[in-house]
């Protein structure tokens, strides 16, 4: 998994990446509320940006041996602290918080993965 620097618009926008992916399918709903959002500007990003980490982010989850699908967040729990705590700041945090719970809800069903997730960047 690539390293990104702490609180940097790249790491936030990994955690938008991995709550999109957290219930084994990137839907339609899920990408149009990401530009309806404006995610990526609120991010520091721009939309192509956006778009290339999280093909990226699903690059490094497709190499990685830690892959884990079946309606369960796809990464382990050591891989998803690490991502967590690349963000460290209160506002981002809250921020995306905030970003991930309309995410998880925008075909108005959390499931599991998301929820993981979910509670993840709560603790």
């Amino acid at each position: 998994m690539r390293r990104y620097p702490h609180n940097s618009p790249q790491a936030a926008a990994r955690i938008v990446a991995l709550t999109v992916v957290a219930d084994g399918d990137i839907g339609s709903a899920e990408m149009a509320l990401l530009d309806r959002l404006a995610v990526h500007r609120q991010l520091g990003l721009e939309r192509q940006q956006m778009h290339d980490l999280l093909d990226t982010f699903c690059e490094d989850l497709l190499s990685s041996e830690q892959l884990r699908w079946a309606d369960a967040c796809p990464v382990d729990e050591r891989t998803l602290a690490e991502l967590m705590a690349e963000i460290d700041d209160p506002l981002l945090r809250m921020k995306l918080l905030r970003l991930c719970v309309e995410i998880a809800e925008v075909d108005k069903h959390v499931a599991e993965g998301e929820s993981i997730v979910l509670v993840a960047a709560v603790e």
